[in-house]
């Protein structure tokens, strides 16, 4: 058995195998972790690799880029890519491969390709765009209509940023009122994904206050735009109930944001014209609807006092044709009037002398009748009067000048009088009997 290595010695034996088998320079893929410059200007790294599916980690290595290369490295990949040279993102670097006996095994990075990353962020957008597609919410922003008149404008972007003051001294120099609001946010960062979304939900808390959303962020480093490249963001967006307008970065830069915004513009000072642009639509469809009102009146005006004309030529035709029409119809009228007087005259008072010896007789049977009737009431009032009554052999019992018809109203020792036909005889109770 040989004697035990010291972990030195050890080391340097791996160190002497790969400075050996592993002394070239090698195009690697990997992502980035844990980037952080010291103050020599070094930068410090970690290359990662991880399982598509489940994002399990399956490699890792350490990585440095000196700070000769790195100076010229990170504005070249920056400036290719408008995209930070961060933790996060897919790289292909040429790296040399050593080992250390004290700090271990190190990938030093000599040089980097560009287009790699390029083509990964458009892979990455894609992906996202495609997700959005089969949500169902890609073009649901687009499809809202935006009014007419945008004058409520809430605005997110950065209080400070000078985009966002263009913005609003432009469309204050309009001529056109505008209300604005600014909902702050962080517009360029790590932080940007998390604070554009608070922004939105508290637009979202006052939904029936605006008319459309304004995001706006003025010019700058285009790697700070990978912010509003995710697929929160984007789904937020996407379902908000407003209209989103984008202002981001400059003509040449394209987000997915952007892809799913109501409309795009570029840059900020842009958003502003676009709304400027619908009021100076309104007002010219305003125009053109108030000149076509005015024609239209004018036109009908004219046709109305031309319909009058005809229709004061008709009346006037109408009116004397009717008086003349009146007038001989007067004079055939006067002319038969005094044999139709006459006619009607005699034929009156043949109707009168017809009535009058009806009536007469009339009155000659009513009479009559009332004559015999009279008659016949007399006689029976004759036949019903005392004196007729008293002859025919009744009499009458009187008390104290009053009629007595019921015994009841005697009382013995009662004097009474009976009259008769011929005379009369005074009595005195002595017994009444009740039946």
């Amino acid at each position: 058995m040989s004697s035990p290595l010291s972990l030195y010695e050890l080391n340097n034996l791996v160190r002497g195998c790969i400075e050996h088998d592993l002394n070239g320079e090698y195009w690697m893929q990997a992502e980035l972790s844990d980037v952080h410059t010291n103050s020599t200007g070094h930068c410090y790294l970690e290359f990662v690799q991880k399982e598509p599916r489940t994002g399990a980690m399956v490699a890792r290595a350490r990585g440095v880029v000196w700070a000769g290369v790195y100076r010229l490295l990170r504005p070249y990949f920056e400036e290719s890519t408008g995209q930070p040279f961060c933790s996060g993102i897919k790289v292909q670097v040429l790296v040399t491969v050593s080992f250390h006996e004290l700090y271990g095994y190190t990938l030093t990075v000599q040089d980097i390709d560009p287009s790699f990353t390029m083509g990964d962020l458009l892979r990455r957008r894609h992906d996202i765009l495609k997700q959005l597609q089969a949500d169902g919410v890609l073009t649901l922003n687009k499809e809202l209509p935006l009014s007419l008149l945008p004058q409520r404008i809430a605005v997110v972007s950065s209080a400070t940023a000078a985009g966002y003051g263009d913005f609003c001294h432009q469309l204050q120099a309009s001529g056109y009122q505008f209300s604005t609001e600014l909902f702050p946010a962080l517009m360029q960062g790590d932080k940007v994904e998390d604070s554009v979304l608070e922004a939105l939900d508290a637009i979202h808390a006052r939904c029936e206050e605006f008319d459309a959303v304004v995001i706006i962020r003025g010019g700058g480093a285009t790697s700070d735009l990978a912010s509003f490249d995710t697929y929160l963001l984007a789904a937020a967006c996407a379902q908000f109930p407003l209209p989103i307008i984008t202002g981001i970065g400059h003509e040449r830069d394209e987000t997915v944001l952007d892809a799913v915004a109501h409309t795009r513009v570029k840059p900020p000072t842009a958003a502003a014209e676009f709304l400027i642009g619908r009021m100076e639509e309104a007002a010219a469809r305003l125009e053109q609807l108030a000149r076509r009102l005015t024609e239209g009146v004018r036109q009908r005006l004219v046709q109305e006092h031309q319909r009058m004309e005809r229709l004061a030529y008709r009346l006037g035709e109408g009116a004397r044709t009717r008086l003349q029409g009146e007038r001989v119809r007067l004079v055939a009228c006067q002319t038969r009037l005094p044999a139709s007087a006459y006619r009607y005259l005699s034929s009156g008072h043949l109707h009168i002398q017809t009535w009058r010896s009806g009536l007469l007789r009339a009155v000659e049977a009513r009479l009559t009748q009332e004559r015999h009737r009279l008659e016949l009431v007399q006689q029976r009032l004759y036949d019903a009067s005392p004196d007729r009554l008293l002859a025919r052999g009744y009499s009458m019992t009187l008390k104290d000048g009053q009629l007595v018809k019921d015994a009841a109203q005697l009382r013995p020792g009662d004097e009474i009088v009976t009259r008769f036909a011929r005379g009369e005889a005074k009595a005195k109770i002595i017994q009444r009997k009740n039946e």
